[in-house]
């Protein structure tokens, strides 16, 4: 489901990953991080689509060797939650 390779932004070097999608075109998201909610891990990507979008999966680790799977979040409740506590990491990191 996901390719994880580097990018050169500026000076600065961004993690990507790839997303392959059924329906369309593979999609390169730049990594803004992974953050904990009750213990399970999330992880928060950027498309490189020319939106304004977060798009915020679970995140499993499945290896040693960094190779990792990402899951839907399907329950709604669940996702305004992780989203809430996305937006919380966000602020805070804005504010310092």
């Amino acid at each position: 489901m996901a390719e994880d390779k580097n990018k050169n932004v500026g000076q600065e070097e961004v993690d990507v990953i790839t997303l392959e999608f059924e329906e369309g075109e593979p999609v390169d998201c730049e990594i803004m991080g992974v953050f904990d909610v009750d213990g399970k891990d999330y992880i928060a990507l950027i498309p490189d689509d020319d939106s304004d979008d977060v798009w915020i999966y679970g995140y499993k680790e499945v290896d040693d060797e960094g190779s990792f799977e990402l899951e839907d979040i399907e329950d709604e409740e669940l996702f305004e939650k992780v989203a809430n506590e996305f937006d919380s990491i966000m602020e805070d990191a804005s504010e310092q």
